[in-house]
């Protein structure tokens, strides 16, 4: 009943027989353990994630159609009592490890280090959470080096194979950035570790446990990026999985639509701005948000059911990931990027760390609406609550010299907005929107020599500039903030006029 309590002891063990003709399992090995929680301690309750999820399987065996979650709806007590990540079977809790590892090897579960000691051949670690966590925990042990350096009381430390050090300075260097921007603009870490923990190559991924973060060997680890001067995958990753530490770490939205938007689209959008902090040419920050862009309009290209706006995202990760981010950057440029971080700072402090009910897209959009100035509110409306997407081109462009050594140019473009509706069909509806237009400097387009934002409201436009220099190209929405169906007829070489 609820209230109740009662004190179980599980034996479990994990034993391979043989081998597959294939891979196996690969999450316990002679060097570079690692599992989770949920492959080795059995889970509390029912598990709706093992269900048959193809509809035609479905279909085949009469069994009725699964909802992908449950709606959007502030009066649905049932889905708010429970969050998305484990959906009902847990809350936060308070987790203690005690775990044993080879005597050439070093164990890891999340929390402060309590007690290690020797016991035979065997070396045994204590940890314990700092605060009640998530209850998801990842186990590691391996022959590790550690490099490790303190940061306002925050033990950052990098676990790493001997043979893998090249890069491990510049980890220490983005976990302490994140850390920086996140505290200032989110609010306090919580935890008195961040580690980072190099697993073997047999998965690519990273992911975010309570203040320790497994990732592959693959990441950063096993290639040379101390000379690179572009965007990194480093920063980038890593930005990425610390902002979890605030984005489903302290907050998570409950098990209902749009709850992935206030994890998987605040934990992007958090990574584009440590970027964009870090970016000495702004320009380079197209690279992220067309890999974001893109990976929105492949994503819905291939959508077999429906799409959803993102308020009301199904956990689908080319709307969480790919759009949220996107249009949070792009908002952040409109109304100021204090307005947005205001609004996904009161959020969480409104909710974080807090017993069910759990917060839904709807308490996270009246934060948002507090920021927005009215002359704004339309980008609400278009972004987070429709599916809204652009067709802005540029006709035609020239140039013209002038007496006084300037540079007149002349560009026509075409802009359209269109509303799609769940199943992909697209109705233009009305323009009256703020859009940049600009011109580059270089071929390779890194130098923004013009740029101003003007008012469209209707398809054909003609617009005049002057610039110093001569101008190599014209764009509408040069720096890519608006999602456009095609980016490449945005810009256009600039040609004398005849």
């Amino acid at each position: 009943m609820p209230g109740d309590t009662i004190d179980a002891i599980i034996k479990t063990k994990f034993i391979t027989r043989g081998f597959k003709n294939g891979t196996g399992s690969t999450s316990i090995v002679n060097n570079g353990t690692f599992f989770n929680n949920f492959d080795m301690i059995p889970q509390m309750g029912y598990n709706p994630d093992y269900e048959i999820g193809d509809k035609n399987k479905r279909k085949k065996l009469g069994l009725p159609e699964k909802d992908r979650m449950a709606a959007l709806d502030s009066t649905d007590t049932k889905s708010l009592s429970v969050n998305y990540l484990t959906n009902g079977r847990s809350d936060f809790i308070n987790m203690e490890t005690v775990i044993s590892t080879s005597k050439d090897q070093i164990a890891i579960a999340p929390g402060s280090l309590v007690k290690k000691w020797k016991e035979g051949d065997r070396n045994y670690y204590q940890y314990k959470v700092d605060v009640a966590s998530q209850n998801f925990a990842s186990f590691v042990s391996a022959k590790y080096e550690v490099k490790a350096r303190k940061w306002n009381g925050v033990d950052i430390e990098i676990y790493y194979d001997e043979k893998h050090s090249v890069n491990v300075d510049m980890m220490l260097d983005a976990v302490q950035r994140s850390l920086e921007y996140y505290t200032e603009h989110f609010g306090p870490y919580y935890h008195k570790q961040c580690r980072i923990l190099e697993f073997p190559r047999y998965a690519t991924f990273a992911q975010a446990f309570p203040g320790t973060m497994p990732y592959s060997e693959s990441f950063g680890f096993v290639y040379n990026l101390e000379d690179e001067k572009d965007n990194n995958v480093i920063d980038a990753v890593i930005a990425h999985e610390m902002s979890h530490q605030w984005w489903a770490h302290q907050v998570v939205g409950a098990s209902m639509q749009g709850g992935t938007m206030m994890s998987e689209a605040f934990a992007e959008y958090s990574s584009l701005m440590t970027m964009k902090s870090i970016t000495e040419n702004p320009m380079k920050m197209r690279q992220f948000l067309k890999y974001d862009h893109n990976r929105y309009l492949r994503g819905r290209g291939s959508e077999r059911e429906k799409e959803l706006p993102l308020y009301k995202v199904e956990n689908q990760m080319y709307i969480h990931y790919g759009k949220g981010s996107a249009i949070l950057f792009a908002l952040q440029d409109y109304i100021g990027e204090d307005k947005v971080n205001t609004a996904m700072r009161n959020f969480l402090n409104e909710f974080k760390y807090m017993e069910p009910p759990y917060p839904n897209s709807y308490d996270f959009m009246k934060h948002l609406n507090a920021q927005v100035p009215d002359s704004m509110k339309y980008l609400i409306d278009d972004w987070f609550m429709n599916i809204t997407l652009y067709d802005n081109r540029v006709k035609e462009a020239t140039y013209t010299k002038l007496d006084n050594g300037k540079y007149l140019v002349n560009m026509e473009v075409e802009s359209r907005k269109l509303r799609a509706d769940t199943i992909g069909l697209e109705t233009e509806v009305p323009l009256t929107e703020w859009i940049d237009i600009g011109a580059f400097a270089d071929e390779d387009e890194d130098v923004l020599m013009y740029q101003k934002r003007v008012k469209i409201t209707k398809k054909h436009n003609t617009f005049s500039f002057e610039v110093d220099s001569l101008p190599v190209k014209a764009a509408i929405d040069p720096r890519h903030l608006l999602i456009d169906r095609i980016y490449s007829d945005n810009i256009k070489t600039v040609k004398e006029k005849e």
